[in-house]
């Protein structure tokens, strides 16, 4: 009786340090038997620290999602990752078969909401990719670091911010070298011929003159129905690669100019609907 008891005994105390918590040294006030010790915190940190250094980088760009945005992103990656790998060991069973990756999965579609907020579109102009993108690699730094890849996690924040810093000059010298539209509003006196000079200033600067519209400014005159021309207003969309800082400065100069100004296609938009 006393063997059969103990081959009975043995099993149900085996169960019962399980399904209390036991295993592995975790106290009895803790259910789940792995994923709450020190190395599962040490991800956490791992993911706060990394996430937090490039919301910083955003931050310091003035960007919509910054330090808190992408660290919260990160950090929060990182537990559900921990959740996915963890949190379900309790109802482990010879008849239940669970999938550690299924949870984190959806964290890849989830982000998806938060990157695509940050994208807009204004007319031509396409925003916030780049903030998207950084979202998206935190997303992924924060779920390898609460899956245990530390170096990985590390490397990938390293390879951001060789990115960010290292091909922007890059980025920018190209965009340079690629024809740009640009849009001047140049004012001057009326009746002295000069829309001629304008464009002929515009070609040698080595500017695509694409398009342009003047826009007769009239004054009172001195009879009552008198309407006499002072000044024109002519909107000139140049294309090209040369700098419109000097010639707005060679156009200033022009006898007659009174005025060269840039003009953004918002503010042409906002006079249009006006």
């Amino acid at each position: 009786m006393a063997a059969l008891g103990a081959r009975l005994i043995g099993p149900l105390a085996r169960v019962g340090a399980r399904r209390s918590g036991y295993r592995h040294g975790v106290g009895p006030l803790l259910i789940e038997p792995t994923g709450q010790g020190w190395t599962q915190i040490l991800e956490l940190g791992s993911a706060l620290v990394l996430s937090a250094l490039i919301g910083l980088e955003r931050e310091l760009r003035r960007k919509s999602a910054g330090l808190r945005t992408h660290t919260l992103i990160g950090f929060s990656s990182a537990l559900i990752m921990l959740v996915s790998k963890y949190g379900f060991t309790d109802v482990l069973g010879e008849h239940t078969v669970l999938d550690p990756s299924r949870v984190a999965a959806q964290i890849v579609s989830g982000i998806g909401f938060i990157g695509g907020g940050l994208i807009f579109v204004k007319r031509d102009a396409v925003r916030g990719l780049t903030t998207a993108a950084a979202v998206w690699l935190t997303t992924a730094v924060g779920m390898a670091a609460g899956a245990g890849l530390l170096v990985l996690a590390a490397a990938t924040t390293a390879g951001y911010f060789l990115v960010v810093y290292g091909l922007t000059p890059l980025s920018t010298r190209i965009q340079q070298s690629r024809p740009q539209s640009q849009l001047i509003e140049v004012t001057y006196q009326d009746g002295r011929g000069l829309l001629r000079d304008v464009l002929a200033c515009c070609t040698k600067r080595g500017w695509v003159v694409a398009r342009f519209a003047t826009r007769h400014d009239v004054r009172q005159g001195a009879g009552a129905g008198d309407r006499v021309p002072d000044s024109v207003a002519v909107l000139v969309e140049l294309r090209g690669t040369g700098g419109l800082d000097e010639l707005a400065a060679e156009l200033t100069e022009l006898p007659g100019v009174l005025g060269v100004n840039a003009v953004s296609p918002d503010q042409l938009q906002d006079d249009e609907s006006d």
